[in-house]
């Protein structure tokens, strides 16, 4: 977890951060259901990396509750 991840900055259906494997932050927006169809995505936004230093498989943080 990366405590320094500024929410102030995510677009407003932003769910979670992370970096992924090449080093590159994301935004990972509320998950979309696929009409008729049994998955779901959710859409990724670049986003700042607020410094993060740490194994990019440890990087994901939910948005906190409001």
């Amino acid at each position: 977890m990366h405590p320094h991840v500024d929410w102030k900055e995510a677009p407003k259906s932003a769910r979670w951060w992370a970096i992924d494997a090449n080093g590159y932050a994301h935004w990972f927006l509320i998950p979309h259901v696929a009409s008729f169809t049994d998955f779901w995505f959710a859409e990724e936004v670049p986003a700042p990396t607020f410094g993060y230093k740490g194994v990019w498989q440890k990087s994901l943080v939910e948005r906190p509750p409001t």
